[in-house]
């Protein structure tokens, strides 16, 4: 039997880790899984709610970090996490995604020589001013298996020098939780409850790079007076895009549109009711990216670069950057339909990649 620490720390994490756990739970023959919570993303409305909507077990252990500067909770996380895994003695450390905790967990486990696993490796923005970029980087270098959600993430690790045999094409992991919950958050009364009876768009904003600059922020705040107008545009805010915004001074603009419906945090369910009914996602987060793919939802990413080019290559999404014009132009384009195009699932966006991920963990020890 192996004993597998499974690590969350932010959003993104959980909807990783949810299906590994669930299909870990189905062979307990072979598998002993462990749930590591660091509290990078330490409000509950946040965090604590995924928990629940994914019917992800309560974490074994909460290391309880909370906010910080990136070197600060970096650190903090690696002295909580290295006695959690000195005492558990696990056969493999299981991270996901590029947050903090991914590297910091990473770091612990292989000064200590336990085996760590990588899921969504390889992504690549070429973008090193996002903390992210280099948080993949420095986990893919030091993991010993890499499982890659797409073939274009294996070309960037052999790229780099990465064995051949570290890595795994396993598919994306993110579209088992889509389709296991798919079904339940269609049936919620999520739009009802914030008075949509009509088309809308969806819209998540939190990256440093657009909310912390107002020559960023004001170009998208810009556009979204003109998509506004067309139909309403649905904001929840992450808290720390809501303090910003009143420390730019742009909250009374931001108040003024008419038809941008703020909310607080939605959990995952009532996201994905949501996104999976817009007319169009605007967005800067990379999972979102390819949950419109999956969903067939146009989605266009507020940032210059993307590290999900396959989102591009064969789904509904569009890099606009923060241009207003082009913002605007494409929304208008995908709200029209002359931005229609052929689309395709991408290769092993199937529902089974936490299975394949589980028979890669199994193989290796052998």
């Amino acid at each position: 039997m192996l004993k597998v620490i499974n690590v969350v720390g932010a959003r993104p994490n959980f909807m990783k880790v949810a299906p590994i756990v669930a299909a870990m739970k189905k062979r307990p023959s072979c598998f002993q899984p462990l749930v590591v919570h660091t509290g990078q993303h330490y409000d509950s409305a946040m965090s604590d709610s995924f928990f629940q909507d994914l019917d992800l077990p309560q974490p074994d252990t909460h290391l309880g970090v909370g906010s910080g500067s990136h070197a600060a909770q970096t650190a903090a996380v690696m002295q909580r996490f290295e006695p959690v895994v000195l005492s558990e003695k696990p056969d493999w450390v299981l991270v996901v995604g590029d947050v903090n905790s991914t590297l910091a967990c990473a770091l612990v486990c292989v000064k200590l020589g336990v085996k760590v696993a990588h899921v969504e490796a390889g992504l690549r923005s070429r973008d090193r001013t996002m903390p992210e970029e280099i948080n993949r980087l420095l986990t893919d270098q030091i993991a010993d298996l890499l499982f890659t959600p797409s073939t274009d993430a294996d070309e960037n690790l052999l790229a780099e020098g990465i064995p051949h045999e570290r890595i795994r094409f396993v598919g994306n992991v993110m579209i088992d939780s889509l389709q296991k919950n798919l079904a339940v958050a269609r049936n919620l009364r999520t739009k009802e409850q914030l008075g949509l009876t009509g088309d809308y768009a969806l819209l998540t904003l939190h990256r440093p790079s657009n909310v912390d600059m107002r020559e960023s922020f004001e170009p998208i705040l810009s556009a979204l007076e003109v998509i506004a107008s067309r139909l309403p545009i649905v904001f929840p805010v992450h808290p720390r895009t809501k303090k910003t915004i009143a420390e730019l001074g742009l909250s009374d603009r931001v108040q003024s549109i008419k038809e941008l419906r703020i909310v607080d945090p939605l959990g995952y369910l009532d996201f994905l009711n949501l996104s999976s009914g817009a007319r169009l996602v605007l967005t800067d987060s990379g999972g979102i990216q390819e949950e419109t793919t999956a969903l067939g939802i146009p989605c266009l990413t507020l940032r210059e670069n993307t590290e999900r080019p396959i989102t591009v290559e064969m789904g509904t999404n569009v890099v606009v950057g923060t241009d207003s014009a082009k913002i605007i132009a494409e929304a208008t384009a995908a709200l029209n339909g002359s931005a229609k195009r052929v689309t395709r699932q991408p290769p092993l966006w199937d529902g089974n990649t936490s299975e394949r991920i589980l028979d890669a963990l199994e193989d290796f020890r052998t």
